[in-house]
């Protein structure tokens, strides 16, 4: 499926913002997320894509029409699993757009704009996403990458390139 990805700017601030509303409420299955007393559900973090130079957003369109989000972050020295990695801090596609190959189209896109060490993680519950990572990466690297599990959740080490 062809899509495009755009980087997103200040001014796209508000579509993230909107889409965020979809994801958060399908993701509520997985975590404990309540509307707050605007009938929204907040995402802390979504100015920080705007302020902090380690953490990028970007939005997906397939056919002109918004299909989805990405959240990357760039971490150091924070966890002991790796010493300077990315991370997918959101990742989020649309119900009419998923099955089709596209969130793995996207995924693998992003990984070759951030060659280096990457680790993502999804929590324990979360079975679909589980399905959805290991099947990505393992595809994207061939087979070569490490799996593990702590008390939250399971997460795939590997190294992107350019490619």
């Amino acid at each position: 499926m062809d899509f495009t990805l755009i980087k997103a700017s200040p001014e796209d601030k508000e579509i993230l913002q909107n889409l965020l509303q979809l994801y958060i409420y399908d993701f509520s299955e997985f975590i404990d997320a309540d509307v707050n007393e605007r009938g929204y559900f907040e995402y802390s973090y979504l100015h920080d894509y705007w302020t902090d130079e380690d953490r990028f957003p970007f939005l997906i369109q397939t056919e002109k029409k918004w299909a989805g989000f990405v959240l990357v972050r760039k971490i150091n020295n924070e966890d002991t699993r790796l010493d300077g990695y990315y991370s997918i801090a959101e990742f989020f596609i649309l119900r009419k757009y998923r099955r089709n190959g596209l969130g793995k189209a996207v995924a693998q896109q992003i990984f070759r704009m951030f060659p280096g060490n990457w680790d993502v993680f999804q929590l324990k519950n979360n079975l679909p996403a589980q399905a959805f990572w290991k099947n990505t990466i393992g595809e994207y690297t061939n087979g070569n990458f490490q799996e593990g599990e702590n008390d939250k959740g399971v997460f795939q080490l590997f190294t992107s390139s350019a490619q």
